[in-house]
């Protein structure tokens, strides 16, 4: 195997354990091309079959040839053959082929058992108000991928995405729980809500935050977001006074404030319906800030992929 046909002369291959493998080892495109001559016997048949020009396949293979060190292919009028050491690269080639091919096999079936699911986990007020809606915009796009829903306070979602138990979290409140990640997709306000019967409801002078922060009042648990918003906001005021009850659940304040029990506060949005038919007034308050962002959250290092990134892109143009 000499003269012109031989091909261009190899230059040593760099060799020694500090050289990276990627730099020793030819890419999988080029040992493709490498086992698509072995089964053609032919440069531009394969050059074809990996749909490149030939003269892209010649520069290849001669960049591989530089890379490892030895000839692989002899070229002539009559086509392309490979040189002993090329049928040795050649066998070597088709296995880690395959193995690629058995990766690429593997990877897809964790896609698809990724996508057949998705785990949501969010703080009361989106999952009772916001969540309804994207979770059917979400069905159109992936009607194959089912879906579970889970509710609980801002340290609940936490903790269940923080455990694994879930792919995609949404809480209120003024920060990024430890550990996880977040976007901000809207922006909500709570606002002071008691019955019209309310004393409070006919005052001629706006609340100030001095007697929201003093009064007994229907809220949240700690460790949901509309509770960490409050005691924030209420800090420099004096902090709440001793809750008259504390309850889990949205529903069940506004319950109890529509029974005369006393005044909450609340997200805009869980009490709009409710302030539209003059079940619960809105109560001012002089000088007090009560905006909250809306986050989506997931894990550090896990930004969400698949049905979980489709949902957050459903989430933009919230409140």
């Amino acid at each position: 195997m000499s003269g012109e046909n031989a091909g261009p002369r190899p230059e040593p291959a760099e060799v020694g354990a500090g050289v990276p493998l990627h730099h020793r080892v030819p890419d999988l495109g080029a040992l493709e091309l490498l086992l698509a001559v072995a089964r053609l016997g032919s440069l531009g048949r394969a050059a074809r079959a990996q749909s490149i020009t030939q003269p892209a396949a010649s520069s290849r293979i001669r960049s591989m040839e530089r890379q490892l060190g030895v000839a692989l292919v002899e070229r002539s009028p009559r086509g392309s053959r490979l040189t002993e050491a090329g049928a040795l690269v050649t066998d070597w080639a088709r296995r880690v082929v395959e193995a690629a091919e058995a990766f690429d096999a593997g990877t897809q079936a964790l896609r698809g058992q990724r996508d057949s699911r998705l785990r949501v986990v969010a703080s009361m007020t989106i999952a009772e108000y916001l969540l309804p809606g994207w979770l059917i915009a979400l069905r159109t796009q992936r009607p194959g991928t089912a879906v579970s829903l889970s509710a609980g306070n801002t340290r609940a979602v936490a903790d269940r995405l923080l455990a694994g138990e879930a792919d995609l979290g949404f809480v209120e409140g003024l920060d990024v729980p430890a550990g996880l990640d977040g976007a901000v997709i809207g922006h909500d306000r709570l606002v002071v809500v008691a019955a019209p019967s309310h004393p409070w409801t006919r005052r001629r002078t706006e609340l100030t935050a001095a007697e929201l922060a003093g009064t007994p009042l229907i809220l949240r648990e700690r460790g949901s977001g509309t509770r960490q918003v409050l005691d924030a906001a209420l800090a420099g005021a004096g902090g709440l006074a001793a809750p008259l009850l504390e309850l889990a659940s949205t529903t069940a304040v506004k319950s109890a404030v529509v029974s005369e029990a006393a005044p909450s506060v609340l997200s805009e949005l869980a009490v709009r319906e409710e302030l539209t038919a003059r079940r619960l007034v809105e109560v001012p308050v002089r000088g007090l800030h009560l905006g909250r962002e809306l986050r989506a959250v997931w894990r550090v290092g896990q930004r969400p992929a698949g049905p979980a990134r489709d949902l957050l892109g459903l989430t933009r143009g919230a409140p």
